[in-house]
């Protein structure tokens, strides 16, 4: 073969590896924020979907392995031409609005079929790319390495993690997103079935069962043990990288930013360990993640809150050392040439299970998030126990005292770790719940009865028979919704419409007459508030409670005539944004009375969301104003809420006046709109 022919056969396996794994890790991120609104912004969302894109990995892994082990080369390519002309069938990738959940199905059940019938088959085909036209790859240039094709894809997949955040989702819409990636993979296709139509040209090779007879007389034929190995390592980074992302998605903002910094960092251990052994080192790797498992616990300790990004780098460096550990210690493992396929299955299988143990086994095990506790014990084993390994063959030596010295220092991490993890009391908790949407806990107090999401506090009653009724937290006669439903229409029954239900505290506000109608997309919620609270059951107006999400409920619904509408969503930490959005108050507007008022709950830890509010009233032609009410420990905390209405009236009235402050002007900041936000802008982690 001539040197240019060489060169051109080389560009085109080149462009085939670089652009498959570009859009393996492009669709990840599009995808999962196109329906994260669909189902409330839970984390649940990215570990569903990383669950999904993990097994189709192992799918089209098997599928490369099989094609080439039991086809000849001509009808490796008839089929695998075939199934790219009919992946061609499901473009465009965006799901359509008849997707949409009506919110009575299994939401797990139902990203996995939209994602299925979505992007199943284009991103099978794209997970099989890397090892089948290797395999090709081999054949068409025998005198040429095919793994300088897996340090190509390793480059395209980073070049899509890094790309995402910093220049796709800021410049273009979900739909734009959608409709280039379609194009992309259009260009993938018609390269990659170049390729496979050439194998005709190849004519038949070598058949599956000689090449088999020679990997059966290899003398290095993998033990049992080493198939585990092959197996284990991966699946505890894989499970390692969902837990930690849940975890920070938790406590910060479900958005693709904290999705791909993690899946960054996992990718970026399996570049390093895999392009060369001797980046690999277990004293430096295994000694680093020992250290960021001490800041991470050593925090639970500390008299002060620690600034969110320290406890950030903490978390993402004690997980990009594990899994530098896991991946280094599997490439120790890599086995002769003729076991490779059997190798990278193996280890596409371990990533599957894990991402089944972290997706579905664990929210049907455990009632709260104990799998990152368990995957910190873990980490502490696996670190402690390379570490140990390697300074007893190097600078510890046959040295008794050397040894139990290492010893100890190996009980000493697991014993902090441990104890921390495990150690703590269960801060009065009496009742815990876990579903697709999160851990709901119930706990008691000196004054009464809490419920908490997560880390944060969404409703709190008195447990002192006279004390019941007061409106609590985030709801008291101060707040922007107290001051609203105390002075709107006081001399008559009013109609209001909640979205998101909590313990039902604003339904305390209602009089005869009045009609509370609440919107609330998790059931246990509904369970928690009418069984361990008593506002909705005591509260003197008819209440109704929507079970759904709210957006999607009030678009199939006709108008209700509102004369409130709380839009109590956005407190905890994941931020559904799809409900703060142009089209969103559009459906908002339609429901609400002429001089009816939105009241927005804007307090939240980490993330400010009063430029978006602004500009939406700006957009809409609303008045508006902030109300900060104080806190008066233990019935009230501190509280934000923005009113808006067509109504200026309203807003002038000396009850309202008095409490009001001017919102901040926020013209140039971008509208929100179903095609395009990005929260990255407005987080406060410092």
């Amino acid at each position: 073969m001539t040197r240019i022919l060489r060169s051109s056969t080389s560009l085109w396996f080149a462009t085939a590896v670089f652009v498959s794994a570009f859009l393996v890790f492009q669709v990840q991120p599009i995808i999962s924020k196109t329906i994260l609104p669909w189902f409330g912004g839970s984390p649940g969302v990215w570990t569903t979907c990383m669950l999904f894109f993990q097994l189709l990995l192992f799918a089209g892994y098997s599928y490369a392995h099989l094609l080439t082990r039991l086809l000849n080369q001509r009808r490796q390519g008839a089929v695998h031409f075939t199934l790219l002309l009919l992946a061609l069938l499901v473009l465009p990738m965006t799901p359509g609005v008849e997707w949409k959940p009506d919110g009575t199905e299994n939401p797990t059940l139902a990203i996995l079929l939209i994602l299925l019938a979505n992007v199943g088959l284009p991103y099978f085909l794209l997970a099989s790319t890397g090892p089948l036209l290797q395999t090709w790859f081999a054949n068409c240039l025998p005198e040429a390495s095919p793994y300088r094709l897996y340090s190509l894809s390793n480059i395209g997949s980073l070049a899509a993690l890094i790309s995402y955040p910093f220049l796709v989702e800021p410049a273009l819409t979900t739909w734009s997103q959608g409709q280039i990636w379609s194009l992309l993979f259009c260009l993938f296709a018609t390269v990659c079935g170049y390729l496979a139509a050439c194998q005709f040209k190849l004519g038949t090779s070598r058949q599956a069962s000689q090449r088999h007879s020679v990997m059966a007389n290899s003398a290095n034929a993998p033990t049992w043990q080493r198939y585990l190995t092959w197996l284990l390592f991966p699946a505890f980074a894989s499970m390692l990288l969902l837990a930690t992302t849940n975890h920070v998605c938790q406590d910060i903002a479900v958005i693709p930013f904290l999705w791909i910094v993690p899946l960054s960092l996992y990718l970026l251990t399996f570049i390093i360990c895999f392009d060369r052994e001797a980046w690999y080192s277990r004293r430096w790797c295994a000694g680093a993640g020992i250290v960021s498992l001490l800041v991470i616990h050593g925090i639970a300790f500390a008299s002060t809150t620690w600034s969110m990004p320290i406890q950030l780098v903490a978390y993402f460096a004690a997980m990009f050392c594990t899994c530098m550990v896991c991946h280094g210690e599997l490439v120790r493992t890599k086995p002769d040439a003729e076991y490779l396929t059997a190798f990278y299955l193996m280890s596409s299988a371990g990533g599957a299970l894990g991402g089944l143990t972290i997706g579905l086994l664990c929210p049907s095990l455990f009632s709260t998030y104990l799998e990152m506790q368990i995957c910190m014990l873990a980490a502490a084993v696996i670190l402690s126990g390379v570490f140990l390994l390697d300074a007893q063959a190097t600078w510890l030596g046959d040295s008794p005292a050397r040894r139990a010295i290492g010893t100890l220092a190996y009980c000493f991490v697991f014993i902090v770790v441990a104890f921390v993890e495990f150690g703590g009391g269960d801060n009065g908790v009496t009742k815990s719940m876990r579903n697709f949407y999160g851990v709901l806990q119930v706990a008691e107090s000196p004054w009464g009865t809490n419920l908490i999401h997560g880390r944060i506090l969404h409703g709190f009653q008195f447990s002192h028979p006279g004390l019941q009724k007061l409106p609590t937290t985030y709801y008291g006669e101060e707040s922007g919704v107290g001051l609203t439903l105390q002075h709107l229409h006081s001399s008559q029954p009013i109609r209001v419409g909640a979205v998101g239900l909590g313990v039902g505290t604003v339904a305390t506000y209602g009089k005869s007459g009045d009609y509370f109608r609440f919107y609330e997309i998790n059931p246990t919620v509904l369970d928690i508030a009418t069984n361990d609270f008593s506002f909705l059951n005591n509260s003197r107006a008819e209440t109704e409670v929507i079970l759904g999400d709210a957006r999607i409920s009030m678009e199939r619904e006709p108008s209700q005539q509102l004369d409130v509408l709380v839009l109590d969503a956005f407190s905890g930490d994941s931020i559904p944004t799809h409900l703060l959005t142009r089209e969103a108050f559009a459906v908002y507007l339609r429901h609400l009375n002429e001089d009816g008022v939105i009241a927005v709950h804007i307090s939240n830890k980490h993330v400010n969301l009063g430029p978006v509010v602004s500009r939406l009233s700006t957009e809409l032609g609303l008045h508006s104003a902030v109300f900060n009410s104080p806190e008066r420990p233990p019935q009230t905390m501190k509280a934000t809420w923005v009113l808006m209405t067509r109504n200026s009236d309203f807003l002038a009235m000396k009850e309202i006046n008095d409490h009001a402050a001017v919102l901040a002007d926020s013209t140039n900041f971008p509208l929100w709109t179903d095609q395009y936000n990005n929260i990255v802008q407005l987080l406060n982690i410092y």
